[in-house]
């Protein structure tokens, strides 16, 4: 092959986690290992390339969601989207990573050969009239967990009979000017948290139509204690300790969550109702049916959604839809909303590799047939890697899980003059079943279909930052791998 299209480590995506892969093997793997990143959209940033709905920005917190060896240097606890992207394309250009990526290179097919021991990816890109063959010795999935071209298609009856704007938020029109208009906007989750008070400001009234609540809670933009660390200590220690205590303070605050779930329900309703205008009541509109952190808690910016609704500019309406018809939506309480702009900010669609078809000497296999060890590689597939992060904690701790864990794999390999690893099962049959995602949001209920299966011992699900993270730096990478 010719040199420009084969290399020794492919990474598919140059986002969070693929740019912090690159980063894994250029300072820990073997020095002459050549890599290229294969990008199908033309920029880095991933998630945050692609959504420009209004107030964009992380829900975790930006010194655990940043580079561990470029720490996040602003003063925001979350960000918005365009920060969070100049952010990751310094991040790429100081490392130099940045020539290693190969933008609108969409990879369609992968296919192993045990006879070459190399993935053969079939990628199309511009100006080519067929997809061009790339080969790779190893594959690193960083393609993120949803599908980018198609979101979570929400049954809402009726809804080709609305006369107005519908917009889903995964694809917000450029540019789109919302001044003055009624909005509605369908969903409790993170981006409907994010996009209400966001368009409060400009719209004539924004409500949030929930079909059951969810928990919100306010995170101050600017921390006392990260201030201090700053004030006090040279930029090298603060950045340690900062990002030491937010760790430290996730953990607890989810292990709070789940061992005493009486007492968080009771601190984040005594905090929500402290918030809320006397008009507004806590339940049923901000009563959940289920215990914090069984699904994803939402983050409040300052307390900006509870802000929006003291303003008197927004509102939160529960109950099931009956039908949209052309000029509102009708609920099943007797209830009529008459918007002008109808956002669905109801779901991803999840999605696996980036929607690869992946095949083995021929033979076509489905990823959620295969056990997942040490949630990042698949039992019987040579030479290939996919990047998790974690549904209670920033996704970019999870993602260097799995990085810092490859490395360690590919300098085994080294010592071991070894071409291939591959994971293998003993006594399947006796393997008990997890799910990889374990929250039961909506948009998570058919993940068991898209996503490999957990089981037990190295091979459980991620989650524990601080364990796993031994395992990956310290622990046994030898049972259950097959080095040949």
């Amino acid at each position: 092959m010719d040199d420009n299209l084969s290399f020794d480590v492919v990474i598919i995506g140059a986002g969070i986690s693929g740019i912090n892969a690159a980063y894994r093997i250029q300072t820990e793997g073997p020095s002459d290992v050549s890599y290229a990143i294969f990008e199908g959209r033309d920029s880095i940033g991933g998630t945050w390339d692609l959504f420009k709905y209004p107030g964009i920005r992380s829900d975790s917190d930006m010194f655990t969601f940043g580079f561990p060896w470029n720490p996040w240097k602003h003063n925001e606890t979350l960000a918005a989207g365009d920060k969070i992207k100049d952010y990751m394309i310094e991040s790429a250009r100081s490392a130099g990573i940045d020539h290693h990526i190969c933008y609108k290179h969409r990879v369609s097919e992968a296919h192993w050969h045990s006879e070459t021991r190399r993935w053969e990816l079939q990628v199309t890109r511009p100006g080519d009239d067929a997809p061009v063959v790339f080969q790779a010795r190893f594959l690193i999935l960083g393609t993120g967990y949803y599908d980018y071209q198609t979101p979570l298609q929400a049954v809402i009856p009726g809804i080709e009979n609305f006369k107005g704007k519908v917009i889903h938020p995964q694809f917000w029109p450029k540019d789109y000017d919302y001044t003055n208009k009624n909005v509605v906007v369908i969903g409790s989750g993170a981006t409907a948290v994010t996009i209400v008070p966001s368009m409060a400001d400009k719209a004539k009234r924004i409500t949030m139509l929930q079909r059951s609540p969810g928990y919100i809670f306010p995170l101050p933009t600017n921390s006392f204690f990260t201030a201090l660390l700053f004030t006090i200590l040279p930029a090298s220690i603060a950045h340690f300790l900062n990002r030491l205590l937010w760790l430290f303070k996730n953990y607890f605050m989810t292990l709070l969550c789940k061992s005493c779930p009486g007492l968080a329900r009771g601190i984040i309703k005594h905090v929500t109702m402290k918030n809320l205008p006397p008009d507004v009541s806590w339940d049923p509109h901000f009563k959940p049916r289920y215990n914090p952190w069984e699904q994803r808690l939402c983050a409040s910016m300052d307390g900006d959604f509870f802000a929006a609704i003291r303003s008197g500019k927004a509102d939160v309406v529960t109950g099931k839809i009956k039908t949209v018809v052309e000029n509102g939506i009708e609920l099943e309480s007797g209830v009529s909303l008459h918007p002008d702009v109808i956002v669905t900010a109801t779901g991803l669609k999840l999605h696996f590799g980036g929607g690869i078809k992946f095949a083995i000497d021929g033979k076509a296999f489905s990823v959620s047939d295969r056990y997942a060890w040490r949630s990042a590689m698949l039992h019987d597939v040579p030479n290939l890697l996919f990047v998790t992060g974690y549904e209670n904690a920033s996704w970019t701790l999870g993602a260097d899980v799995s990085a810092r864990l490859f490395v360690r794999i590919l300098n085994r390999m080294r010592e071991r003059n070894a071409t291939t690893v591959v994971p293998r099962l003993v006594a399947s049959e006796n393997m008990p079943v997890k799910p990889m995602m374990s929250l039961s949001s909506t948009y998570l209920k058919n993940a068991g279909a898209v996503f490999p299966k957990g089981g037990s011992g190295l091979w459980s699900p991620k989650s524990n930052y601080f364990l796993d993270m031994a395992g990956a730096k310290w622990g046994d990478i030898s049972k259950d791998l097959e080095y040949s």
